[in-house]
């Protein structure tokens, strides 16, 4: 079986979600069923047929996040041998070097990836050119319009 890395936080997040579908979305939509049912004819009932397409997204989302979570290999980076090098879950600061702009991305699992949070999957072309190196290393990341340097000015573990 595929394990799918999967940060501390980012199985919280998850836990948090599947909890709240299931303990108030999904009776709210119950509700809201039986309230459209009580309305007659449900061929012509468009709160009827909305609720019931809301608990299938529901539904399809309870079943998601318990399958993310059930194939997912939360890692404690906090609880590691930590050596100095950019690991899954390590947050990383760089400085690109034609801008001299300083940026700050923590390295996530495909489904915790927020680029508006500096959040990037392990899987991206950044995050994979990190992987293994130290502050003060070079890291040349591959891009369509060419090759980009970034120098390791710091790499923590939180």
């Amino acid at each position: 079986m595929n394990h799918t890395p999967m940060t501390v936080r980012g199985a919280e997040k998850l836990r948090e979600e599947l909890e709240y579908l299931k303990t108030e979305l999904r009776p709210q939509i119950i509700e809201a069923i039986a309230d459209a049912r009580e309305h007659g004819d449900l061929k012509e009932n468009a709160e009827y047929h909305a609720a019931r397409e809301q608990q299938g997204f529901c539904e399809g989302r309870i079943q998601e996040i318990e399958s993310k979570l059930s194939n997912a290999q939360v890692i404690d980076i906090t609880k590691m041998t930590n050596n100095g090098r950019v690991i899954f879950g390590a947050t990383v600061t760089l400085l690109k070097s034609e801008t001299e702009e300083e940026v700050v991305y923590r390295i996530v699992g495909d489904d915790e990836a927020d680029i508006k949070q500096n959040m990037i999957s392990v899987n991206s072309p950044i995050a994979r050119a990190l992987i293994g190196k130290e502050v003060d290393d070079v890291a040349i990341v591959k891009t369509p319009a060419g090759d980009v340097e970034y120098e390791i000015l710091e790499v923590a573990y939180l």
